[in-house]
């Protein structure tokens, strides 16, 4: 029993270096992304459901595995879900975690984040909030029941204040609903005023199974999204953007990125020539970080 390897998928451009990855909690995300990709897997489908042997089995995982890495929570279902609160998984994977000494790398939409900071302070730690809008109307229709944009900020700049290095994804990129490049300086701004290292964007990859929810739920999207992937291509499952317009908008997210003095990544896009540190923001809790290359 040892920590999970994050799968890196070559194939859909995955550059993540070596890594382990836990989801606390399965099923799908109770914040009812409209774009959620965990469709394409039977284990991230239906109500959220808590791994509460987790609690137990953290400690043996943690003690037979030997290597390290950093350890990502999560890669599919957030893992502060609003059954967090209640379950305190995600807090007990970390209590253990920390005190072992792994460099940790939260991924997460929640505010409830900052309860954690204690912990984090413990090891290198990393903390990505993906914030795909400032516009509340937005975030209310692409992510109905994720906290507000408003609070993710005042999370991460709570984690920032306390030396915490974090970093915004704006991830995904959806053409015709945040793909203005004002509403996307805004956040670049906003995320450099609190002090955050880093920004990794990433345009929306359509999965097998999406189109026909977003038909039946959003028909208005729907017709967006037809036209606008009609002319691009199918990679290892997932439906990506025609290539010269994901270039365009990343080149130009990038140097506004590069112009508040951040520095810029891009997730599984295949142009790694844009990117000037590691994606998922290990950069930080690797140490030395040649080590790894």
């Amino acid at each position: 029993m040892q920590l999970p390897v994050f799968n890196v998928v070559k194939s859909v451009f995955c550059t993540c270096l070596p890594k382990f990855n836990i989801n606390p909690y399965l099923g799908r995300c109770a914040h009812g992304c409209i774009y959620c990709y965990a469709v394409k897997f039977p284990s991230f489908r239906g109500s959220t459901v808590p791994r509460l042997k987790l609690k137990e089995e953290i400690e043996k995982m943690a003690q037979t595995t030997k290597t390290r890495w950093p350890v990502m929570l999560s890669d599919t279902t957030d893992p502060y879900q609003p059954l967090e609160k209640e379950y305190e998984i995600t807090k007990r994977c970390l209590e253990v975690l920390a005190e072992k000494g792994y460099p940790l790398l939260i991924v997460t939409k929640s505010h409830l984040v900052a309860r954690d900071i204690d912990l984090f302070k413990k090891t290198q730690t990393v903390v990505s909030m993906t914030i795909t809008t400032p516009r509340e109307e937005t975030a209310k229709t692409i992510e109905p029941y994720a906290p507000s944009p408003k609070s993710r900020f005042k999370a991460l700049r709570q984690v920032a204040e306390e030396g915490i290095p974090t970093v915004v994804r704006i991830d995904p990129i959806i053409p015709s609903v945040n793909w203005d490049l004002d509403e996307l300086e805004e956040i670049v701004s906003r995320a450099a005023d609190i002090g955050m290292k880093q920004v990794t964007a990433s345009t929306l990859k359509l999965v097998k199974g999406l189109f026909p929810t977003l038909k039946n739920e959003n028909p208005a999207l729907f017709s967006i999204l037809q036209d606008a992937y009609s002319e691009g291509e199918w990679v290892s499952g997932y439906k990506y953007l025609n290539r010269t317009e994901r270039w365009k908008i990343l080149n130009e997210l990038r140097g506004i990125v590069l112009k508040h003095g951040l520095k810029f990544a891009t997730c599984r896009e295949g142009f790694p020539q844009l990117s000037n540190t590691v994606c998922d923001g290990s950069a930080y809790c690797r140490q030395p970080l040649e080590g790894f290359m």
